[in-house]
């Protein structure tokens, strides 16, 4: 039987089914892209999901000439609530933007953010990513099952590393798979890190057991050997990853996250759709889908108001999964 809790409400809300893109020519000339002085903030450490999919989109954006020079600069602390934070506190400025996800929505409960997201400008949801369960090479767990024989024995004693905080997307997949498990959530030894980067150091350095973390994160690390990627969270196998999905592991349970951007609020409605305007037309371009391919990540193109009320509803799931798991 499926399970209809607000647990598998939040995985199927994840899951989104994606319109046509919208048309552009990709000439800045013509669409009026160019931002001079724009600056992407990184809510948490380099190498993490935030900071890949921000100077991604930096990139990309220059290499389509859509506009030039921009900077991206990482703000760390608290699971992306100090980001936010400073974000919240450029009131008007068209030129700040900022990389984010579920994993901010999550740190604004759990660490009690007095700044929340209804303190931004939406400007567009980008990308889709599955979730992957990796160890470090020299783990004497080689298969999921063996990961989960030992964790369902005691669940205290094995420590799972995530790159974000109580409530965010490397938190609430690992619960998901304990609840799925038969283990208690309260009782996992959950240790957040402030970004991928830090949790790539503990995971390859065996300071925890097993780390969940989104799958563009670390194929680098996958493909060379240095971690064993024993299951992927979503509904289904990603493609070159030989790896099963936790359903066909026997846990009756799938996750997937999703990265956006955001901006100050009190933009003027010109300066909202000036940004909205460059990531639609950075998602028209070639190079942004060869990044998709690349980092394995799936299109989940959302902008303005209707990503406002995504926004919304996210919040909304995220506590009701925190009340349910006790967190």
């Amino acid at each position: 039987m499926r399970l209809r809790t607000p647990l598998a409400l939040l995985g199927a809300a994840l899951l989104v089914i994606v319109g046509p893109p919208l048309l552009s020519t990709g000439d800045a000339s013509e669409t009026g892209t160019q931002i001079p002085g724009l600056r992407f903030m990184v809510p948490n450490t380099p190498g993490g999901g935030y900071d890949i999919t921000a100077r991604t989109a930096a990139k990309n954006a220059e290499d389509a000439d859509l506009t030039h020079n921009i900077e991206v600069f990482n703000l760390p602390g608290a699971g992306g609530t100090v980001g936010l934070a400073r974000l919240a506190g450029e009131h008007g400025n068209g030129r700040l933007a900022m990389s984010m996800g579920l994993g901010v929505v999550g740190a604004v409960h759990t660490n009690k953010s007095p700044k929340t997201l209804s303190d931004t400008t939406p400007i567009a949801r980008l990308t889709e990513e599955q979730g992957i369960v990796v160890v470090s090479k020299s783990s004497p767990y080689k298969t999921i099952q063996d990961l989960l024989t030992a964790w369902k024995k005691d669940p205290g004693d094995l420590a799972v590393g995530g790159g974000s905080s109580p409530g965010g997307p490397d938190h609430l997949a690992p619960m998901l798979m304990a609840q799925a498990a038969g283990i208690t959530p309260k009782t996992v030894n959950y240790i957040p890190y402030d970004g991928g980067g830090e949790l790539l150091a503990s995971i390859l350095g065996n300071k925890v057991a097993f780390g969940v973390s989104g799958v563009g994160e670390y194929l680098d690390q996958i493909k060379s050997g240095e971690l064993r990627l024993l299951a992927v969270t979503g509904p289904q196998r990603v493609p070159g990853l030989d790896a099963p999905t936790l359903r066909e592991a026997g846990l009756d349970t799938e996750f997937t996250n999703w990265r956006g951007i955001v901006a100050p609020p009190g933009l003027s409605g010109a300066e909202r759709d000036k940004l909205i305007g460059l990531i639609e037309a950075l998602h028209d371009s070639e190079q942004w889908r060869q990044s998709l391919k690349k980092n394995g990540w799936s299109d989940a193109f959302l902008t303005g108001d209707k990503f406002g009320d995504f926004l919304k509803e996210q919040d909304k799931r995220v506590d009701s999964v925190l009340k349910e798991l006790g967190l």
